[in-house]
């Protein structure tokens, strides 16, 4: 039966947005064929539509990460956690059209999902994941420190704040009036964002604050960080190039060369964190497959308070 796919046919955002008719290709050598079960929705599937510059990368895929179940298998192809076979439900991440009923892939994008590893949660969990890892990492943080994360309460936020409880680091989260509850849920110290800031934040620190991460993309997420923290290697924005550049501290990138190895690196180890039950992906919505645009409006809106997955 053939099935769909979600394609951008030029720069005009949402309104460029189609399903089309689609058949996945036979899987080569190195290649697997997914029956997609759910598919992650992010801000960045807009944004990467909207860096095309050459009219001929239209229709362009759309869908960054997505959890399935492999149809067929190419020959001499291992998937990057190792031995692959038909039946196996996988996670991919960094693919290009996961927006879609199924699709062909490199292998070397996907894992092997344990059996009590919820889809939803794992076509939701690598590319906030992957960020929030090495944010944290990136921060220097270790067992006994407490760090600062503006925007706790969002995707990347949750994650971040389980693998900084795993690691016994504590974390100042800042969050908005009606989302504190979401930050304290996952181990964090809430903190309401506004005038102030810089205060409750130092009242509500167990301990002097060795580093910040921005996730939220303020200026006075900025200027808080800056107070707060004077090494400024250790004020980490996934968000802000601009502010980075202009104060010398560090922006991170997924496109990045050693961000793109570092994120490849620990997506096994973050889906045996969801498989084992010790990391959960909060789910705010599940869209139709068919619905792909309301899905993305909402995650671009930013007031989806959690990872939206579409169910094809």
């Amino acid at each position: 039966m053939t099935g769909i796919k979600w394609v951008a046919n030029g720069l005009g955002g949402l309104d460029d947005f189609a399903a089309v008719p689609c058949e996945p290709a036979d899987p080569g050598p190195g290649e697997l064929t997914v029956r997609i079960t759910a598919a992650g929705v992010n801000p960045a599937d807009l944004k990467h539509v909207a860096r095309i510059t050459d009219p001929s990368g239209f229709p362009a895929p759309i869908g960054y990460e997505l959890a399935g179940v492999v149809t067929a298998v190419g020959p001499d192809t291992r998937a990057a956690s190792g031995r692959v076979s038909i039946g196996d439900r996988i996670a991919a991440f960094r693919v290009h059209g996961a927006y879609a009923t199924a699709m062909t892939i490199p292998a070397e994008k996907a894992l092997v999902l344990s059996p009590d590893a919820p889809d939803d949660q794992a076509a939701g969990l690598l590319l906030a994941g992957c960020t929030a890892a090495e944010m944290l990492t990136r921060s220097g943080a270790r067992a006994g420190d407490t760090v600062l994360l503006h925007g706790a309460s969002g995707a990347v936020g949750a994650v971040f704040l389980q693998l900084a409880a795993l690691s016994d680091v504590a974390v100042v989260g800042t969050a908005g009036p009606d989302r504190l509850g979401a930050v304290e849920q996952f181990g964090g110290i809430p903190v309401v964002y506004g005038p102030g800031l810089t205060e409750r934040i130092r009242e509500a620190a167990p301990a002097p604050v060795v580093a910040a991460l921005d996730a939220a993309g303020t200026s006075e997420a900025t200027q808080t960080s800056l107070t707060l923290v004077d090494d400024r290697s250790r004020i980490v924005t996934v968000v802000d190039r601009q502010a980075a550049a202009e104060h010398g501290f560090i922006a991170l990138s997924g496109a990045a060369p050693a961000s793109a190895a570092y994120r490849d690196g620990v997506r096994g180890e973050l889906l045996k964190l969801l498989g084992a039950g010790e990391l959960v992906v909060p789910i705010a919505q599940r869209f139709p497959l068919a619905d792909a645009v309301d899905a993305l409006r909402l995650v671009s809106s930013g007031r989806a308070h959690g990872k939206v997955v579409l169910i094809p």
